[in-house]
């Protein structure tokens, strides 16, 4: 029977991913390879190479690639590192579709390692390859395991996606009781030829899989993965990332693994939310999410609705979601006295639901319970049951409220799970049994929640797609310069920053004047190119009220700088905000909105988006900072100017974007955010670039 891959497909990994013909070139792994392949009922060619033997666990064996009658799809090479070169130089020439380069001791090894992993390259020319450093691929849709190991899954006619560097991680996941159908399983290795972008194209290009799964350690080129996760989402398959490499630690065994640069942490969680894919932060919660996006695809809201025959357990869902990003929506009258009719008059109805065990074991009246409760609307449905051991207990009553539950959804037409608050309390074949039935099995509360969570986050998604990030890493040649404080306000006054009036002297005496300009109360300030942080070195008197205050200031202050600035007092603060634009290496330029004022980096308290941030993403931002309680006037106080701090946020943007070439640092900070209707106002500002730019005049207002 031929093997089910489009002529249409011309994704990078077509012919590697679903081949119709494999070629396994090496000793023991190779052959391990075959076993597989017969072990899963492979259905096409399968021609090992091997310069001394006949044949190879029952098949005829050619002693080099050139003999094989024809050009294979798909090629495992177990050689070792030196001759792996020779070999893919061989299988290029010969038209190979792709192929696994099993051998480590290229790039993770160090310089000499890189060298030859340069070769391999070379050596493959347009050639897509796995690895090198890699264990392959697991195709159980098509029943292709290129694999040189044993592994625990199952074919599937549907099936989730899961991309991941490391082979050990790869082989933990088949291991899986969880139910979770696994389309795909590819590790990436190195990633010398073949990295995620590729990788997720291609899997995304089959109707067959429902979502994709990705173990990230690093990632190599942030432009090409991008526009790969946003043709996933054209094509309606969710993404869930699982990011290593989160601390120091992780982050330095992340390179040694497989030479992959993790990044900053924080810039990378930008920019995978900036493409649209859910994160995670465990392999439970991986798997759970992958399990849920397959049954149901992303969610649409965050309402959702808990059934269970014990008060304990509705108290613990209740405090569960208290934490996170979901809503216990209380059921409204219609609905109550909906679900009311189908109980005991001794149960209180509410969501969570304790429905008592008056109804236990009648199927009858459960699916009415359990469907009154959907008709409302929950964009998931939960009902907690844990199954008892079957090697010692009956289940047989377990089985019947998970029957109701199926048709209770079937009915109603509503999303709905089973959630066993201990992993081992729902066994395999009853979570395979409820996937089939279009029932999402969930293992453990707190992963089930995170599920839900992530799913709701896919919707969003879904439902509008992020614009590219700007990712522009590279910056214009040139010698860095820091403008002054001065020089930096008025430039991003420039953009619509509101900044206050103020005036620059040369001299001590002229501030008493200047002041009196202005009108009092002011702020005098040491000012010159290169001096940053002018709090932490006693660079600013505030709150001025009269001349001797200014003058006794100024004198103190002018030998700190080449100028002094005198500005006026912002009055009224609600709270502060700093505002920064800086640069990765790899993602670009991205913003930052957090807790400003001088005890910023104490608090930690901030939000980074990618270029171009929009309007919304920013407001939201800003409403995630716990300074956002201050902002919304917090125990009946006033409350702050939040349209006028997002105006500013994008204005301080707008001139990023303008300069992105050339831009290496902004600092606004403080951003004083006054009460509504007021304006929000930056009090201190820095900006450095690699070229020069235009001062300007040096008396500016408001």
């Amino acid at each position: 029977m031929p093997l089910d891959r489009a002529a249409s497909d011309s994704s990078l990994l077509g012919r590697l991913l679903r081949p119709r013909s494999v070629a396994v070139l090496g000793g023991r792994e190779a052959a391990e390879v075959v076993r597989q392949c017969k072990r899963m009922g492979y259905a096409g060619e399968i021609w090992p190479v091997h310069p001394e033997k006949d044949s190879v666990e029952g098949h005829k064996a050619y002693r080099s690639v050139a003999e094989l009658p024809g050009a294979p799809d798909a090629a495992f090479v177990a050689v070792n590192r030196h001759l792996s070169v020779e070999m893919m130089t061989a299988l290029a020439t010969r038209g190979t579709g792709g192929a696994v380069a099993y051998a480590s001791g290229f790039a993770e090894a160090g310089a000499d390692g890189a060298a030859l992993q340069a070769k391999l390259v070379q050596a493959a020319g347009t050639m897509p390859f796995l690895g090198p450093n890699c264990y392959g691929f697991l195709n159980y849709l098509d029943g292709v395991p290129l694999w040189p190991d044993q592994h625990g899954g199952t074919r599937a006619k549907r099936g989730v996606g899961i991309v991941t560097q490391s082979g050990n991680i790869a082989l933990n996941l088949t291991m899986q009781k969880r139910g979770l159908p696994i389309g795909y399983l590819v590790t990436l290795g190195n990633q010398a030829a073949v990295g995620l972008s590729a990788a997720i194209e291609s899997l995304a290009a089959d109707p067959r899989v429902s979502a994709i799964g990705l173990h990230i350690e690093g990632i190599a080129h942030p432009e090409r993965f991008a526009r790969a996760a946003q043709t996933a989402h054209k094509r309606g398959v969710p993404i869930v990332a699982l990011k290593t490499g989160r601390s120091e630690a992780g982050a330095r065994l992340t390179v040694s693994h497989t030479a992959s640069i993790a990044g900053a942490d924080a810039v990378v969680d930008a920019f995978l939310r900036r493409c649209g894919i859910v994160q995670v932060r465990s392999v439970p919660a991986f798997l759970e999410t992958l399990k849920l996006l397959h049954v149901y695809g992303p969610l649409p809201g965050r309402d959702i609705a808990s059934m269970s025959c014990s008060g304990g357990e509705a108290a613990l869902i209740a405090d569960a979601v208290g934490a996170r990003r979901l809503n216990l929506r209380e059921l409204g009258p219609a609905q109550r006295a909906a679900v009311a009719a189908t109980l005991s008059p001794l149960v209180t109805v509410s969501n969570p639901l304790d429905y008592h065990t008056f109804a236990w074991a009648k199927e009858r009246e459960l699916t009415e319970t359990f469907a009154a409760m959907m008709v409302a609307g929950y964009d998931m449905t939960l009902l907690i049951l844990d199954f008892p051991r079957s090697d010692r207990c009956l289940d047989g009553d377990w089985e019947i409220s998970a029957r109701a539950l199926a048709a209770a959804a079937k009915r109603t037409g509503g999303r709905a799970a089973v959630l066993a608050t201990l992993p081992e309390c729902l066994p395999e074949a009853r979570a395979e049994a409820l996937v089939d039935a279009g029932i999402v099995p969930f293992l453990g509360m707190e992963e089930a929640l995170e599920a839900i969570e992530c799913a709701a986050d896919a919707g969003a998604f879904a439902q509008e797609l992020p614009p590219l990030p700007l990712l522009s890493g590279s910056v214009e040649t040139g010698e860095a310069i820091t403008l002054s404080e001065i020089e930096s306000k008025q430039a991003l006054a420039k953009h619509g920053l509101t900044i206050p009036a103020g005036r620059i002297v040369r001299e001590a005496e002229a501030a008493v004047p200047a002041a009196g300009k202005l009108g009092y109360p002011v702020v005098v300030k040491a000012s010159g190119r290169g001096l940053a942080h002018k709090s932490e070195r006693g660079a600013v008197r505030l709150n001025l009220k009269d001349d001797d205050e200014v003058r006794a200031a100024a004198h103190d202050l002018a030998p700190l700088g080449d100028s002094l600035l005198i500005e006026s007092m912002v009055p009224d603060a609600v709270a502060e905000l700093i505002v920064g634009v800086s640069r990765d290496p790899a993602m670009g330029l991205y913003l930052l909105v957090g807790s400003g004022g001088v005890l910023v980096e104490l608090i930690g308290d901030s939000k980074l988006m990618l270029l171009p941030a929009s309007r919304a993403e920013v407001a939201e931002a800003i409403g995630a900072l716990k300074v956002a309680k201050l902002l919304a006037g917090f125990r009946g106080k006033t409350a702050g100017d939040v349209e006028a701090a997002i105006d500013a946020v994008m204005a301080v943007q707008d001139f990023a974007l303008t300069h992105a070439g050339g831009l290496l640092e902004i600092d606004v900070n403080p951003l004083i955010v006054r009460p509504k209707g007021k304006g929000a106002v930056a009090v201190d500002a820095l900006i450095r670039l690699t070229n020069e730019m235009e001062p300007g005049e040096v008396e500016h207002g408001e």
